[in-house]
């Protein structure tokens, strides 16, 4: 649905975006993640023909966004970090007029009404758009996105400034719109990936650092399988049992607990020892109180490939501090 080739962009000797590709399958959320200044907005822009790129090529549903510019922009909606809102026009009012500007011509009101029920701003309908919340700004930022009813949605930072309250609520409508919308969600928020995205695309300073689902990427970066075992025996007693199951690799201590001792215990890649771990301790007459897989958090994802992206790129005799 969408697909980004070598995509650059220069203003003079800074390189905004550098040689950026990636994919986006029809109805998937993808996550554009990246820490402030990478490019991400730039990116976002180009893909949808705000702002010219120095190389490469964007297209969307088989339309080259610099080629055929119209085609394109039909097929996408667009919400910026800031709503494009007319503060003087009600909410309905506001609707009604981008959607005669992206040409929907029939059954106008009846659009504005299904896309104010999408968002959850029907209870808004003719309160003026510059006397509404944050919250509510955005959703209706969406709404306009949604209008003439587009394949591909565009969101950049979508939740920047709302509560935790309001947070929810959008996310809730995004995951909504999955399926029937491709959706890009541009953001330097970890959680908003983890909860809504099916994939995620990593840039720094303007270059892809990885491409995958967060499950994928989890595997990759961590390799081996971690498992939390609390037991409520002595922390010398259990700790040679786990050890001595078959497949272990590592036992380190874990997090303090209230009643016996935690342990993390590694195990060859690909292996489930689960079921052997939690017979090891029972079988000895001990409690066994946690037995999970431990995985990666976006977050430690996000610093892991950022920091060897940063380490990679810095000059021979300095350090990323440098």
């Amino acid at each position: 649905m969408i697909e980004v080739d070598h995509l650059s962009k220069r203003y003079g000797s800074v390189t905004a975006v550098d040689d950026v590709s990636f994919k986006v399958e029809s109805g998937q959320i993808l996550g554009f993640l990246g820490p402030n200044g990478a490019g991400k907005t730039t990116t976002m822009r180009i893909i949808t023909g705000y702002m010219p790129a120095t190389g490469g090529t964007a297209r969307v549903a088989g339309f080259d966004i610099f080629e055929q510019p119209i085609e394109a922009k039909r097929r996408i909606g667009y919400l910026p970090e800031t709503p494009p809102l007319y503060p003087d026009m009600t909410v309905r009012e506001y609707l009604a007029f981008v959607a005669r500007i992206k040409g929907v011509r029939q059954h106008v009101g009846d659009r504005v009404a299904e896309v104010m029920r999408k968002t959850q701003t029907a209870d808004m309908a003719d309160r003026h758009c510059g006397k509404l919340s944050k919250g509510y700004k955005q959703r209706v930022g969406l709404a306009q996105a949604l209008i003439h009813n587009p394949e591909v949605l565009v969101l950049d930072e979508p939740t920047a400034g709302l509560d935790p309250r309001q947070i929810i609520e959008f996310r809730q409508i995004i995951r909504e719109l999955a399926g029937s919308h491709t959706i890009v969600l541009s953001t330097h928020i970890l959680p908003e990936v983890s909860q809504t995205c099916q994939r995620v695309v990593i840039i720094n300073r303007g270059r892809v650092v990885a491409v995958d689902s967060p499950e994928n990427l989890t595997r990759r970066l961590k390799g081996a399988a971690t498992v939390l075992v609390h037991s409520d025996g002595p922390a010398d007693q259990v700790e040679p049992l786990l050890a001595g199951v078959p497949g272990v690799t590592r036992v380190g201590r874990g997090e303090p607990v209230a009643t016996g001792a935690s342990f993390e215990v590694e195990t060859g890649q690909g292996l489930d020892l689960r079921r052997e771990l939690a017979a090891a301790v029972v079988q000895q007459g001990f409690g066994l109180l946690e037995l999970r897989p431990m995985r990666m958090s976006l977050e430690d994802i996000f610093l892991s490939v950022i920091t060897d992206e940063t380490q990679a790129a810095a000059p021979a005799g300095e350090t990323a501090d440098a």
